[in-house]
């Protein structure tokens, strides 16, 4: 990655968006009618984008994928199994380190899905198997419509603030707009991909509001008076260890298991990543209002690092022999 690249996507004007309405969120408090009226809009936004996801995804596309069971099977363990193992192992430790508000966001993260967008991009660039990456980053996404909120209520319980009636709130909000999508698929879904910028104004319009939701929330209720700087730069700390110990995790776990070097490219960009995209609008619709914006920091820290440094890896990977 040159140095003009590296700064382009330092610059990128969302993840500007989304540092700019963090600072206004923590030093402007606003009316808590305001901070309602965007916890409503991010909801239609929510629903609206996973309606988008269903229309825009074929059937056929999600059945070819699972075709590749060894490819797939590897995606999922490291996704659903291994990345949760590893939160809970080290939920203990972040509980004295971080505090209770960072380390609830951290556990959560790590329960997420796979990215879609950055993985098949990165996969793309490395030179890895580009159909198998759009399908192990979509079957993750739409697995997760349903696991990640079950992981998040099996794992978590009430002690954070996670009732059942919340995992239903996401099949209500989340699955069935995506099946609804899926039924009108034939009907507009050519018409969507074709139109990718609908879709991508959506998701980005849909992460924006949920931040600023969630942090003029946080304002409102005094959460930042609880973080210390000390905190939040082990909580940097914390993501950069998570996201080493996962790329090395599954670039192993794709030799283990005999994949060609196309689809361990694959297993190391869907594998390592949680999407920014689905966990925000499941943070909302799953957590209360006072607890969003701590289980969002961790999950926009993250996404930052997988993105710089996963982008230097597929980079590092293209220019060397197979």
């Amino acid at each position: 990655m040159s140095g003009k690249q590296r700064l382009h996507s330092l610059l990128d004007p969302f993840i500007l968006s989304i540092l700019l309405i963090l600072v206004l969120g923590i030093l402007i408090p606003v009316p808590a009618q305001v901070v309602k009226s965007l916890g409503y809009l991010g909801n239609a936004l929510i629903i609206l984008l996973f309606f988008l996801y269903g229309a825009r995804l074929s059937t056929q596309e999600i059945w070819e994928g699972i075709k590749n069971w060894r490819l797939q099977g590897a995606v999922a363990i490291s996704t659903f199994i291994l990345f949760p193992l590893l939160g809970i192992v080290m939920h203990p430790l972040d509980l004295k380190l971080l505090g209770p508000v960072f380390a609830l966001g951290t556990l959560y993260l790590t329960l997420l899905p796979s990215t879609v967008q950055s993985s098949v991009t990165f996969t793309s660039i490395a030179g890895g198997n580009i159909a198998g990456a759009v399908c192990s980053a979509s079957i993750s996404n739409i697995a997760g419509i349903i696991l990640t909120p079950a992981l998040v209520f099996a794992v978590m319980g009430r002690a954070s603030g996670v009732e059942a009636s919340r995992v239903v709130n996401v099949l209500l909000q989340l699955l069935l707009p995506f099946i609804l999508g899926q039924l009108v698929h034939r009907f507009i879904g050519k018409w969507l991909n074709a139109h990718r910028s609908l879709t991508k104004a959506t998701d980005n319009g849909t992460i924006l509001a949920i931040v600023a939701s969630s942090v003029c929330g946080a304002t409102a209720g005094g959460l930042w008076q609880q973080i210390s700087a000390h905190q939040v730069g082990l909580l940097l700390l914390q993501c950069m260890v998570v996201l080493v110990i996962m790329l090395t995790l599954t670039w192993n776990l794709g030799r283990w298991v005999s994949l060609a070097r196309r689809d361990r490219i694959v297993l190391l960009m869907c594998g390592s990543k949680k999407s920014l995209a689905t966990g925000l609008p499941m943070a909302a619709i799953i957590f209360p209002p006072a607890t969003v914006a701590a289980v969002t920091i961790p999950v926009i820290v993250f996404h930052q690092f997988q993105l710089l440094v996963c982008a230097i890896l597929a980079r590092r990977l293209a220019t060397k022999p197979a």
